[in-house]
C-alpha cells in the first residue's frame, strides 16, 4: 500500500489548498496572535496546526512562505496575571508602546514575543513574523484602510446582520491612537475621503491626521483581519473554536474580504481548544493557568510535542499531560518511531500512518536509522540512581549509545526526565538512594540476616538479573522470612521507603558496591 493510499489531515488540507486556489507559484500560510501574555500551548496549536500544513505543501513540491503575524497594534485591554497591576494605566495603548513589565525587552509586546519565538526555535517551524505595530506604523495598510473607510456602508451591513444592536450612523470602522494620550479613546468624526480623518480623544484632544503620513490607525479586529488576508494573498489560516461559531469573526472576514476587497477568503481549519491534565477548564494567560510551549518543552522532547498534535486531529479536543501519562506518552511516540524504521510489527495502513506521522513530528529531516530509545520509565530510576548528573548516568548507557546523536536524544531525554520528577511526578517514584542506613527504621533479626546474606552473594556471585531474582527467593527460604518483609526490608534500607523499582535490575543499576556497603553495615 502506497502512503498516500493513507492520508494524514494536513496533507488533506494541502491537496484542498492546491485544488481550491489553484496552482500558483507560492503558496501563503498564515496565522497570529495578540501579545497580551504568554503564548500558551493552547495558542500554540494555530501555530503547529499551520505548520504542518506548510510542511505537506512543501512534501507536494510546493514553496511556501509561513507568516506569524504579532497584533501587536492591538490595545491592552485588561492587566493578566503575573503583570503588575500598575500597568492598568497603559489600558487603551498599543502593547508594542508599553514597557516590558520585566525589564528586559523594549516593550510589552516584545517581551511576550521573544519567550514565543525562542521557546519554539527548536520546533523546526520555517516561520516569518511580523509585527503589526512596524506594517501600520509604516503606512504599509493605508489603502487597505481607505478602502475599509470608503466602503464603511457595506462593512457596516455585514456587521449589523450578526449584531444585537445596531452600529451608529456615525460609526467608522478606524481606531485612532491619540496623539496627545496614545490611547485609542478616541471617535472618528469626519473622513474627507481619500487619507485624512478627524478624531476626538475622551483627554479632550482633538485633530486631524493623515494616515498616509502618520502611521497612528488601526482597524478594527473584525476589518483588519480580512484586510490582511487581501494584502498578503494568503491562501490558508486555521482558526480556534471561537473563531468558528456563526456571526464569528471568521464569518464577517469571509463576507468582507468578498464584498469589499474583492478577494477569495483562506482556506479554513478549526482547531478545538488544547487542555492540560490536571488543571481543569480552559487555559488563560489572563487567569496564570497557561503552559507555554516552553514549559511543554521541558518535559516533552521537541519531536514529541510535534507528534502530540501531528497524531491529533486539529478539530478534536485534547489535554497534554503531565501525570504519569508522560510515560505513556513517550512509549506511544517509540513505538510510532519504531514501526517508521521497521522495528516494530504494523499492518500495512497502521504502518503508513505512523510513518506519516512521525515524518511530521520530525523538526527537520527525520533520521536516516533508528535512533536510540532510552527508556522513559527507566530513565526516571536511573537518573535519580545517579543523583541528576546526565553525565554519570550517561555510563550506565555507554554501551547502547553509539553514535554523537544518541547522545543528543540521551541528554534531552534525560533532562526532561530529571524536569518531570522535579515538578510533577507523583511521590511514590522518587527516591534517594542512601548513603547509610536511615537511623529511623527498625528492622527484624531475620530481616538483617536475610539482606547481609544478599550482600555476601553480591559479593562473590557472578549475577545477572534473573539469578540475582532468584537469589531473593533462595534466601527467604533459607532465613524464613516472608517474600513480601524481605522486599520492605530492602527498599527502606536502599531509599527509606516501602516500596520501589523492581529490585533485581534496581540493584545492579545502583551497583553491587554501594548496595554491599548498605546492607553489610546493619
Amino acid at each position: 500500500m502506497k502512503k498516500e493510499q493513507v492520508k494524514h489531515w494536513a496533507d488533506s488540507i494541502a491537496e484542498r489548498v492546491i485544488r481550491q486556489r489553484g496552482d500558483k507559484s507560492k503558496y501563503v500560510c498564515a496565522s497570529g496572535i495578540s501579545p497580551s501574555g504568554t503564548i500558551h500551548i493552547g495558542n500554540f496549536r494555530e501555530i503547529i496546526t499551520t505548520d504542518l500544513v506548510v510542511r505537506a505543501l512543501k512534501d507536494k513540491g510546493k514553496d511556501v512562505r509561513f507568516i506569524y503575524s504579532w497584533d501587536d497594534f492591538d490595545r491592552l485591554r485588561k492587566v493578566p496575571a503575573g503583570v503588575p497591576k500598575e500597568f492598568k494605566d497603559y489600558i487603551g495603548m498599543p502593547y508594542s508602546d508599553i514597557p516590558d513589565p520585566f525589564g528586559k525587552e523594549k516593550s510589552y509586546a516584545e517581551h511576550f514575543e521573544k519567550e514565543l519565538e525562542e521557546g519554539i526555535s527548536g520546533l523546526g517551524f520555517d516561520v516569518e513574523f511580523i509585527r503589526q505595530s512596524v506594517k501600520y506604523k509604516n503606512r504599509e495598510y493605508k489603502e487597505g484602510i481607505k478602502k475599509a473607510l470608503t466602503e464603511r456602508k457595506k462593512i457596516m451591513d455585514i456587521l449589523n446582520k450578526y449584531r444585537k444592536e445596531p452600529l451608529s450612523e456615525n460609526w467608522y470602522p478606524l481606531h485612532v491612537y491619540c496623539e496627545k494620550c496614545r490611547r485609542d479613546d478616541t471617535q472618528v468624526v469626519f473622513y474627507d475621503g481619500n487619507y485624512k480623518v478627524e478624531y476626538m480623544c475622551k483627554c479632550g484632544n482633538k485633530a486631524e491626521v493623515d494616515f498616509s503620513k502618520k502611521g497612528i490607525v488601526k482597524l478594527p479586529w473584525r476589518v483588519d483581519w480580512p484586510m490582511r488576508w487581501a494584502h498578503e494573498k494568503v491562501d490558508f489560516e486555521p482558526g480556534g473554536k471561537d473563531h468558528s461559531m456563526p456571526g464569528s469573526s471568521r464569518t464577517t472576514g469571509v463576507e468582507i474580504v468578498n464584498a469589499v476587497y474583492h478577494e477569495k477568503e483562506p482556506i479554513y481549519q478549526m482547531y478545538d481548544f488544547i487542555g492540560v491534565k490536571g488543571i481543569g477548564g480552559k487555559m488563560s494567560g489572563s487567569t496564570g493557568n497557561a503552559f507555554s510551549p516552553k514549559d511543554v518543552l521541558e518535559i516533552y522532547e521537541p519531536e514529541l510535542v510535534r507528534w502530540l498534535f501531528a497524531g491529533t486531529r486539529p478539530n478534536a479536543e485534547f489535554s497534554i499531560s503531565f501525570d504519569l501519562d508522560v510515560i505513556k506518552n513517550y512509549e506511544d511516540f517509540d513505538k510510532c518511531e519504531r514501526i517508521f524504521f521497521g522495528q516494530h510489527e504494523a499492518g500495512e495502513k497502521e504502518k503508513a500512518k505512523q510513518s506519516r506521522i512521525y515524518e511530521l513530528s520530525y523538526p527537520g529531516k527525520t533520521p536516516g536509522a533508528m535512533p536510540y530509545q532510552p527508556s522513559f520509565r527507566h530513565l526516571t530510576g536511573v537518573i535519580q540512581i545517579y543523583e541528576n548528573d546526565i553525565k554519570e548516568a550517561a555510563k550506565h548507557y555507554k554501551a547502547e549509545l553509539a553514535n554523537k546523536e544518541d547522545e543528543k536524544r540521551f541528554n534531552v531525554r534525560a533532562q526532561c526526565a530529571i524536569n518531570w520528577l522535579r515538578e510533577y511526578a507523583p511521590a511514590d517514584m522518587k527516591f534517594r538512594i542512601q548513603k547509610t542506613v536511615p537511623k529511623n527504621i527498625k528492622l527484624g533479626a531475620k530481616e538483617k540476616e536475610a539482606l547481609k546474606l544478599l550482600a555476601k552473594s553480591l559479593k562473590e556471585k557472578e549475577l545477572d538479573e534473573k539469578s540475582l531474582f532468584n537469589e531473593f527467593y533462595e534466601i527467604c527460604k533459607q532465613t524464613g522470612i516472608e517474600n513480601k518483609q524481605f522486599f520492605k526490608a530492602a527498599y527502606l534500607v536502599l531509599i527509606e521507603k516501602e516500596r520501589g523499582p523492581k529490585l533485581a535490575p534496581f540493584i545492579l543499576t545502583i551497583g553491587k558496591e554501594r548496595v554491599v556497603k548498605l546492607f553489610d553495615s546493619l
